[in-house]
């Protein structure tokens, strides 16, 4: 049996795509929590977990996301944010075992206009932004932890911008999108295989872990209205999206206005090939199309 990889949060959209992937990569044994089988919360579970299954890898998807009720809920956002990565890290070191931990975009303050790199002074704007932050500094702290953060994350099931804007353009003939926030979306499916295929290199030798704060999206920016637009051409959605300012919607939380994440330091460490965001969506499309597609 090959490396045993502990996955947490396995429910949410990540973690799906996680074990979807799972059986491509047979030299891997992969484990699978969430709230109901282990509450990250609380430090005797996280240890007697980890200590009975001795995880060779711990990648945690778990994580507080709602970003705009953060801003009202910041105890359950530092549970999930912080608390429960520091009882991880706390486990992780008992047994050695790398620490892959997903963090965000939010981290920045969106005032750049060229892609952020690892290096660059973080200043999070939102509550959510903050907690996610200090999940990195706890994470950090141990020396066998990676960061891996990402943006404008979706899949073909779930709560995201793709499924709501579907949704949306399905009830609605007009929408108004946000056109002066730039990033760059992130196939669920994509981060995970890069995550696999990280972990398989490990595995076999290919490459050596190397800890740190690494970025991954899927290449190249849009706006949300750029990614709306698409969203309803490829979905066959006659809703005609306008374009608007932020200033027009305004949130609860601050969104940055520029996110683009650079790839090298990912890309060049551990050899991946990452694919263009709006060739990413439309395998995500294709997936949704079967996901869809009445039963017989």
């Amino acid at each position: 049996m090959g490396k045993k990889v502990l996955i947490t949060g396995c429910k949410g959209q990540l973690g799906r795509d996680l074990q979807e992937l799972a059986g491509n990569y047979a030299n891997l044994q992969a484990l699978y929590t969430d709230i109901d089988t282990l509450d990250l919360t609380q430090s005797s579970n996280v240890q007697d977990y980890v200590n009975k299954h001795c995880p060779d890898f711990i990648v945690n998807c778990a994580a507080y996301t709602a970003v705009d009720k953060a801003e009202d809920e910041e105890v359950q956002a530092i549970l999930l944010n912080v608390t429960a990565v520091e009882h991880l890290v706390a486990a992780a070191q008992q047994i050695n075992a790398a620490f892959i931990h997903v963090s965000t975009d939010y981290v920045f303050d969106g005032k750049k206009d060229t892609p952020y790199l690892e290096t660059d002074l973080v200043n999070p704007q939102s509550v959510y932004g903050h907690t996610k932050l200090m999940g990195e500094k706890a994470a950090l702290a141990y020396n066998r932890s990676m960061i891996i953060r990402t943006s404008w994350l979706y899949t073909a099931v779930g709560n995201n911008f793709v499924n709501t804007m579907l949704r949306l353009g399905a009830e609605r003939s007009e929408l108004n999108v946000v056109n002066d926030q730039r990033g760059a979306p992130t196939y669920a499916a994509d981060l995970a295989e890069a995550i696999w295929t990280i972990i398989s290199k490990i595995n076999k030798g290919e490459k050596t872990f190397i800890p740190g704060i690494y970025h991954y999206s899927n290449e190249g920016e849009c706006s949300w209205f750029d990614f709306a637009q698409r969203i309803m051409a490829l979905g066959q959605r006659p809703c005609l999206v306008h374009p608007i300012n932020s200033s027009q919607y305004p949130t609860k939380a601050t969104r940055p206005a520029y996110s683009v994440l650079s790839k090298e330091k990912i890309k060049t460490n551990y050899g991946l090939y990452i694919p263009a965001w709006d060739e990413a969506l439309v395998r995500c499309f294709q997936k949704i199309n079967i996901e869809h597609k009445p039963k017989i």
